[in-house]
């Protein structure tokens, strides 16, 4: 059994992660008008929310300072949207959807809306571009995102903690970004989102946004990502990779905003055996 990590003293760890809505007849449909809760307005449940996002449902997890909690939260919430969801319908982990036009012409104009508050490359600082999607207008993309606590009440703009948060989303980027390739096999997510670096400053700290959501629903990929962070975490100042790997970080960058598994970069820098390096 894979030893699992425990998490320092002070920090918390949550999500939000999006899934698909598949019908009885085996099509993806919006999640709109199936459950309750919107962004403005979550439907609160047992150890967490629920709510439409575009055309995809999404939950979130309160926060957790244990592997333990955390992965009991995300079972808890997940099978109360489940059960939401209408007889012979069911959720689907897949990063990104092109959606039939049947669907999408009878979708509404809201949830067909691409974009929400915007996010930072903690690589560049600054704000990444809205999406666009003029070359397939109904793909939509579901996302993983991480959530990480060390303090409350910061100032988003807060110049120390900005920089705190880019340090973590950078070595979160060796750590589980570049990683996320071996187990992620979608290539179009990124034309939209996620791309390395991707973030955004919480008053508690950051919200980490370069994962899709192909880890959430498997015991195995949600103990690896959450090991896979204590990691990254543990290290930050023995052996901060954006440093000591400097002269690698634009390959980093480009192998993962372009999904390029098959670069001899990322066979030699995976990170694999990160438990060593703690």
């Amino acid at each position: 059994m894979t030893e699992i990590l425990d998490a320092l003293p002070g920090f918390t760890f949550g999500c939000d992660p999006e899934l698909f809505v598949v019908n009885s007849d085996g099509e993806f449909v919006s999640a709109e008008g199936l459950i309750p809760g919107t962004k403005e307005e979550p439907f609160v449940v047992n150890k967490g929310a629920v709510q439409v996002d575009g055309m995809a449902a999404e939950f979130n997890i309160d926060p957790a300072s244990s592997y333990q909690e955390f992965n009991d939260k995300i079972i808890t919430v997940l099978a109360q949207l489940k059960k939401m969801l209408p007889t012979g319908y069911r959720l689907v982990p897949s990063a990104s959807v092109t959606f039939s036009e049947k669907v999408w012409e009878s979708a509404s104009q809201k949830s067909k809306e691409l974009g929400c508050s915007p996010d930072y490359n903690a690589w560049t600082g600054e704000v990444n571009p809205p999406p666009e999607n003029t070359s397939n207008p109904r793909l939509r993309t579901a996302s993983g995102h991480i959530h990480v606590g060390w303090t409350q009440d910061a100032d988003t703009s807060d110049l120390q903690h900005i920089i705190n948060c880019q340090d973590l989303t950078k070595q979160l980027d060796w750590y589980l970004g570049l990683w996320s390739l071996t187990k992620d096999a979608d290539e179009n997510r990124r034309l939209l989102y996620g791309k390395a670096g991707a973030c955004r400053y919480k008053p508690y700290g950051v919200e980490y946004r370069v994962l899709s959501n192909f880890w959430v629903t498997y015991p195995s990929t949600r103990k690896e990502v959450w090991n896979r962070l204590q990691a990254a975490i543990r290290t930050m100042r023995s052996d901060f990779l954006p440093e000591t790997k400097a002269n690698f970080n634009e390959l980093l960058i480009e192998t993962i905003n372009n999904s390029k598994r098959s670069s001899d970069f990322f066979f030699t820098f995976p990170v694999k055996n990160f438990t060593k390096m703690i």
